[in-house]
């Protein structure tokens, strides 16, 4: 890595980060930073062109082809008033982009917050000759603000903790959950560096499971607040299969809020996302038999401060980055309040809780770690399993526990990814 890559660097505009044709097409290193000796993070793709390099013949021919064909026809963009609109959107496609989510000072306070840490990320260089150290199992010049974490979130930082209950976000949310009584989750959220050639595999990032007992009568209650009164004086197991597939379609489990940093063009690496396929009980097609229209079907359009919602459950993956800019999308990731804090992880300060709003406050109550306790492994960014496990480790001592995991890959696919676990509060 050259230190004069990041003189004035920045999230949006040119960059000369990126473009590094040392590293080979669809290459992933292991836990320690060793090249291709695992699979990686879901599949390879088939169809990348076999330079990293701005003027490679197969890159040239890909540049057109998304500048001629990239992005969704019509896509439906909403204005932060258009509360039910957005949510009727949403509940259709799977999601729903709306722009002028971020003011000026937010946007501003994000993208700061993106860069600094994209820089601590960077720091770490690749070996023989390539220019950055590749996240363990991830596809070259992508990463994870989340992954890259050694808390597994970033929580800690206020550049997320900012965007977790804004004017223009909230009522949407509480819109498509029929309630403010939801949860966070935790925030993170992709990015790409130019020259990002490859399609990343199309996965879901959760997949629904039937509900029973106490969740299935959440989920129906959910159901019933948006005025869907079938069988209304039924509980969930008495109602037929095609209402309960239906409550389940209608309730997501998880919300996730991608903000943009960049306008999102046919080259930068726009996300594309599959729509209707929030209701999709088969897994995506894998990158050798996916269809063109797939590949395309991207969010070509939205503008920088926009907030895109995802149900966790829609068919998406990332795109080639052939620009000169980085694409990012930091997210925070909202949950059900049926869930009551099952899984969540205590990822943000205390102190820094206390900072939020009330109703932040309120649906952040069960990722917050005890007064003068800082999370495990917060701060400490480091492309590498090894390194993330080392630096939490040190954090937690015997107070905590760090588990590697593989997700499903019908989800998120095959990275190894930390889960952080103290003794008293399970994952």
């Amino acid at each position: 890595m050259d230190d004069t890559e990041f003189i004035d660097f920045q999230v949006f505009g040119p960059t000369p980060v990126g473009w590094d044709p040392a590293t080979l097409p669809n290459e992933v290193v292991d836990e320690d930073g060793t090249p291709l000796r695992v699979k990686g993070f879901g599949e390879p793709d088939p169809r990348v062109p076999a330079r990293r390099v701005p003027d490679d013949p197969g890159v040239v021919a890909l540049r057109e082809h998304l500048k001629a064909n990239n992005g969704i026809r019509g896509l439906e963009i909403c204005a932060p008033d258009e509360v039910e609109r957005a949510a009727r959107i949403y509940r259709r496609d799977g999601f729903v982009v709306v722009r002028d989510a971020l003011d000026e000072e937010h946007l501003a306070l994000f993208r700061e917050g993106c860069a600094r840490r994209l820089r601590e990320i960077l720091s770490h260089p690749g070996r023989d000759g390539r220019k950055y150290m590749a996240e363990t199992g991830r596809l070259p010049h992508r990463y994870c603000y989340g992954t890259t974490s050694a808390s597994r979130q970033m929580m800690h930082d206020p550049a997320w903790t900012a965007m977790i209950d804004l004017p223009t976000t909230t009522p949407i949310l509480t819109e498509i959950f029929g309630t403010d009584d939801y949860l966070v989750w935790g925030g993170g959220g992709d990015l790409s560096l130019p020259g990002a050639i490859e399609y990343q595999h199309l996965h879901t990032d959760g997949v629904d499971a039937q509900p029973k007992g106490a969740a299935a009568e959440a989920r129906l209650r959910h159901f019933r607040r948006q005025g869907m009164g079938i069988d209304s004086d039924k509980p969930f197991d008495e109602l037929d299969f095609r209402t309960q597939r239906l409550v389940m379609d209608r309730t997501p489990t998880g919300v996730t809020i991608n903000f943009t940093m960049t306008d999102l063009t046919w080259e930068n690496g726009p996300i594309r996302e599959i729509p209707g396929t929030q209701t999709a009980t088969q897994p995506p097609p894998v990158p050798a038999e996916e269809p063109e229209w797939m590949r395309l079907s991207t969010l070509v359009g939205a503008p920088a401060g926009s907030a895109i919602f995802r149900d966790v459950r829609t068919w998406h993956g990332a795109t080639p980055n052939l620009s000169r800019e980085v694409r990012a999308l930091p997210s925070i990731e909202y949950s059900a309040g049926s869930r009551n804090g099952s899984g969540f992880q205590r990822t943000m300060p205390h102190e820094m809780w206390q900072t939020l709003s009330p109703h932040a406050q309120r649906i952040c109550r069960f990722i917050k770690q005890a007064p003068g306790i800082w999370p495990y492994g917060a701060g400490a960014m480091h492309p590498l399993t090894s390194g993330r496990r080392a630096a939490y480790q040190a954090d937690a001592g015997d107070r905590g526990e760090v588990a590697s995991v593989y997700t499903d890959p019908r989800s998120a696919g095959t990275a190894i990814r930390l889960f952080n676990r103290d003794h008293d509060s399970g994952y």
